[in-house]
C-alpha cells in the first residue's frame, strides 16, 4: 500500500473546491432571509461579508505554502501552538465540516424530491455513501466530479447574473419593484448583523487547506485558486442578491426558500418549457452536491493527519489500495448519516458556523507564532501583507462576528472546546512530547525551544523542492573554488576577489557579485568550514563560491560577523547565492552541504586535496556524481566523436562539465566528446552505475583523483586553483550550462 497522499491535484482542483465548498444555502436559501433583517442593502452585507473573509484566507494560504500537509487548520494549530490547540483545531474542524456538509446534501435531497418520489432525508444519505465511495477511490476522481459540477454551477449562475442584470431598471435606484422600503431597514446594527449571518456562506474557502499535501505547485496554486474562488464567489453573491431585490417584491424574497429559481420564473419566462428555472434548479443541486463532496474530502483529511500524529488512533491514518485515507473516509461517511438521522441539521450546521469563526481566529494567531519565533525553516511560499496587522484584524472580525450570533452559538462553541480538550487530557497528551512554534518565541525570552519542530520543517522544504533533487550535485559542479594558500585578507579584498571571481566563473556573475558584500553573517556548517547564504531574486539559479585557506593566510584581519562562532578555527568560507523561487531552495542546498562537511573524513579528505577538481569531488554526493575520463566510461566510448545534443544518456544524468587540455568547456549542444576529455556527470544513482557498466565509479574516480593529486597546484593569494598544475590565473570560462538549472 502506498505510504503518502498523492501529490496530484492542480490549480483548476483548487478553485473547483473552494468555490463548490462556499455555493448552496448562502445563495439558494439564505438571501431570503438576509433581506429580512437589512432590506435592500443585503446586496452590500454579501460584498462586505467577503471582504472581511480576507485576513483568514491570506493565513491560511500562508500557512498552507509553508508547511503544505494534509489536516490544513489541524497541522497548522498543532505545529504553530502545540497538540492542545492542534487537537482543538483538528477535531472541531472535523465537526463542522461534517455538520455543515450534512446539511448540503440535505438540501441537494430537498431539491432532488421535487422530482424523486422518496424523502429527501433518505436521498442524502443515498449521496452521502455515493460521494464517500468516490473519496474512497481516489483525489483526483472526486476533484473531477467537483470540476464538473462547479463548472456547472458557475457558467449557469454566469449567465444568470448576466440576463438578470439587464433587467434591473438603472434608474429605480436599488428599490425593488413598486417597494418603497428604506435602504437599511433596521438601520445599521441590522445591516451588521446580516453581515455576520452571511459571513458563513463564504467559509467553505478554506476547506482546500486540508488537502494542501495533495496539491501540486502549492506556493503558486493554493493562493491564486483561493483568490480566484473569493472573487468568483463574491461577484455572484453581490450581484445575485442585487438581481433578486430588483426582480422580487420584499415580502415574496423573505417569504421564499428558493429565491433564485423565483426570480428565474420573473425574468426567464420567455425561455420555452421553463427551462431556464430548470437549469437554476440543476445549479442549485450542483451547488448543494459540490459543498457536501468537497466537505467529505477535506473532513477525512483531519483524522488522517492527527491519525500520523497520534493524537486519535492510528490506524485512521493508514492509507487504502487507491492511495486514500479510507477509514477516514469512511467514519466521515458514518458520521454524517448519523448526523443525518439524529440531529436538526440546520440548526446545528448554523451553530458550528461560529466554531468556525473561532478556528479563524486562531489561524491568525496562528501566522503570528510562526513569524514571531522566528525558525529559519519557516519558509512559506505566499507571505500575507500587511503582517501584523491583517492578522490583528482577522481575530478582532472574527470575535465581534462570534458575538452577533448569539448566546446558543457561543454555549455550543464553548461546549466544542470544552469536549476537544478533554479528548486531548484523557486519550492523546501521553502519546505525544511534541510543542509548537510558540515554544521558539519562549526561546527569546529564555525558555527553551523545540528543536523538533525545525527538522521538520526542514523536512517539509526537502518535499516541496523535491523536483529539483539534482540541484545540489549542479551546485557543486560549476562552483568556484578559490584555494587561498599564503597571504592577508581585509573584508574588502575578500569580497573583491569573490565578486570578480562569481562575474568571470558564473552565467548570472554581475547579479552573484552584486549580492556578496564585505559585511555578511556567517554561520558553522562543520568543524572549520562557514557558510554565507544570501537571496538573489534576478538569478536563474543558485551559485557557490568556495575559499579554502592554507595554513599561511593571515585571517585575523578578516573581520566577518559569524552568527553562532568565531573565526579561530576557519579553513573555508562557502559563499552561497541563491535564487528566491523555489521557497526553501537555498536551506535545502545549505542542508545538503552541511550534511556533506559533517560526514566522517571530511576534514581530512578536504584538506589534502591540492586543486579544484578534487576539491569539488569531496563536496559532491558520491552516489550522485562521477568525474573522470571518458575512455574509463564504456557507456560513452561508444559514442565518441557524438556531439553533447546527440549524446544518449540516461534519463536522469546531465553532462555538467568538460575538461580539456586543462581547461573547462561549456558542454552545449554543437561540442564534439572526444576520447581525452574528462567529464563530470551528475544523475541518480542507478543511471550513474549505467554509465559504467561492471566497473566501480568509487574507484574509477578516486584513482583519477589520485593522480591528480600526484602533480599538486602552486597556490598563492594571486591565484585561483584549476584543472591545471601550472596555472595560475582564475579560470574565466563558465563553469556551467543553463541545462543544469
Amino acid at each position: 500500500m502506498p505510504d503518502s497522499l498523492k501529490k496530484n491535484l492542480t490549480l483548476f482542483d483548487v478553485y473547483a473546491m473552494s468555490t463548490g465548498a462556499m455555493f448552496s444555502s448562502g445563495l439558494f436559501l439564505l438571501p431570503g432571509l438576509a433581506a429580512g433583517l437589512t432590506g435592500d442593502s443585503v446586496y452590500l452585507a454579501y460584498f462586505v461579508a467577503g471582504l472581511l473573509i480576507l485576513p483568514a484566507m491570506y493565513s491560511m494560504a500562508e500557512l498552507s505554502t509553508a508547511m503544505p500537509k494534509a489536516g490544513g487548520t489541524y497541522y497548522f494549530l498543532d505545529r504553530a501552538m502545540g497538540p492542545l490547540m492542534g487537537t482543538i483545531g483538528g477535531l472541531g474542524s472535523w465537526v463542522a465540516v461534517v455538520f455543515k456538509s450534512a446539511f448540503a446534501l440535505v438540501g441537494m435531497g430537498a431539491y432532488l424530491s421535487l422530482y424523486l418520489d422518496i424523502s429527501f432525508t433518505l436521498l442524502a444519505i443515498i449521496l452521502t455513501v455515493a460521494f464517500g465511495v468516490l473519496n474512497i477511490v481516489g483525489a483526483k476522481e472526486t476533484t473531477l466530479l467537483q470540476r464538473l459540477l462547479v463548472s456547472s454551477l458557475v457558467v449557469i449562475l454566469t449567465a444568470f447574473i448576466i440576463l438578470g442584470v439587464s433587467e434591473v431598471d438603472g434608474a429605480s435606484g436599488f428599490t425593488p419593484n413598486g417597494d418603497d422600503q428604506e435602504f437599511f431597514r433596521s438601520g445599521l446594527v441590522g445591516f451588521v448583523s446580516t453581515i455576520g449571518l452571511v459571513f458563513v456562506s463564504y467559509a467553505g474557502l478554506t476547506k482546500v487547506a486540508s488537502v494542501a499535501e495533495e496539491i501540486e505547485n502549492p506556493d503558486r496554486n493554493i493562493p491564486l485558486g483561493m483568490t480566484l474562488s473569493l472573487a468568483t464567489a463574491t461577484i455572484i453573491y453581490t450581484l445575485g442578491t442585487l438581481i433578486l431585490i430588483n426582480t422580487l417584491d420584499q415580502a415574496e424574497l423573505e417569504e421564499s426558500l428558493t429565491p433564485v429559481a423565483d426570480a428565474g420564473e420573473v425574468f426567464l419566462d420567455w425561455v420555452p418549457a421553463d427551462l431556464g428555472v430548470v437549469l437554476i434548479v440543476v445549479a442549485a443541486i450542483a451547488a448543494f452536491a459540490s459543498t457536501g463532496n468537497a466537505g467529505i474530502l477535506s473532513a477525512s483529511r483531519y483524522p488522517y493527519a492527527m491519525g500520523k500524529d497520534k493524537l486519535i488512533p492510528s490506524t485512521l491514518a493508514e492509507l487504502g489500495r487507491f492511495g486514500t485515507p479510507a477509514k477516514s473516509v469512511v467514519m466521515t461517511v458514518a458520521s454524517m448519516i448519523v448526523v443525518l438521522l439524529v440531529f436538526d441539521v440546520e440548526a446545528v450546521a448554523k451553530l458550528a458556523s461560529a466554531f468556525q469563526l473561532v478556528l479563524f481566529a486562531l489561524i491568525c494567531i496562528a501566522v503570528i507564532v510562526m513569524r514571531e519565533s522566528r525558525i529559519d525553516s519557516y519558509k512559506p511560499g505566499f507571505r500575507a501583507p500587511l503582517y501584523p496587522w491583517l492578522q490583528i484584524a482577522g481575530v478582532l472580525i472574527a470575535l465581534w462576528l462570534i458575538s452577533e450570533m448569539g448566546a446558543l452559538a457561543i454555549a455550543f462553541t464553548a461546549a466544542l472546546l470544552l469536549g476537544c480538550v478533554a479528548w486531548y487530557r484523557w486519550y492523546a497528551s501521553e502519546n505525544v512530547v511534541r510543542r509548537g512554534a510558540i515554544f521558539h518565541v519562549h526561546q527569546r525570552l529564555g525558555e527553551q525551544k523545540y528543536e523538533g519542530l525545525e527538522r521538520e520543517l526542514m523536512t517539509i522544504i526537502h518535499d516541496r523542492t523535491e523536483d529539483e533533487n539534482l540541484s545540489y550535485e549542479a551546485l557543486i559542479a560549476r562552483s568556484a573554488v578559490l584555494d587561498l594558500q599564503t597571504g592577508a585578507f581585509d573584508n574588502t579584498g575578500l569580497a573583491t576577489l569573490v565578486q570578480e571571481t562569481a562575474r568571470q566563473r558564473f552565467v548570472d556573475g554581475d547579479e552573484v557579485a552584486e549580492a556578496i558584500t564585505d559585511s555578511l553573517a556567517f554561520r558553522p556548517v562543520g568543524e572549520g568550514v562557514f557558510m554565507s547564504i544570501v537571496l538573489a531574486k534576478d538569478i536563474g539559479q543558485p551559485e557557490l563560491v568556495v575559499c579554502r585557506f592554507g595554513r599561511d593566510v593571515d585571517m585575523s584581519v578578516v573581520d566577518v560577523d559569524f552568527v553562532i562562532d568565531d573565526l579561530d578555527d576557519a579553513h573555508t568560507l562557502l559563499f552561497l547565492v541563491s535564487p528566491g523561487q523555489p521557497v526553501g531552495l537555498d536551506l535545502r542546498l545549505a542542508g545538503h552541504i552541511a550534511e556533506v562537511v559533517q560526514s566522517d573524513q571530511f576534514t581530512d579528505r578536504w584538506l589534502r586535496a591540492t586543486n579544484e577538481k578534487a576539491l569539488n569531488a569531496v563536496l559532491m554526493r558520491d552516489d550522485h556524481f562521477y568525474h573522470g575520463p571518458v575512455e574509463t566510461m564504456p557507456f560513452l566510448v561508444e559514442q565518441l566523436g557524438r556531439t553533447v545534443g546527440e549524446l544518449d544518456l540516461p534519463s536522469s544524468c546531465i553532462l555538467a562539465l568538460i575538461e580539456r587540455d586543462g581547461e573547462l568547456v561549456i558542454p552545449t549542444p554543437d561540442v564534439m566528446l572526444l576520447a581525452f576529455d574528462g567529464v563530470a556527470i551528475i544523475g541518480e544513482p542507478s543511471d550513474i552505475d549505467l554509465l559504467n557498466e561492471g566497473l566501480d565509479p568509487f574507484e574509477a574516480k578516486y584513482a583519477q583523483l589520485a593522480g591528480d593529486e600526484a602533480e599538486p597546484d602552486t597556490v598563492t593569494t594571486d591565484t585561483v586553483a584549476t584543472d591545471t598544475a601550472a596555472s595560475d590565473t582564475v579560470a574565466t570560462d563558465t563553469a556551467a550550462p543553463d541545462a543544469v538549472s
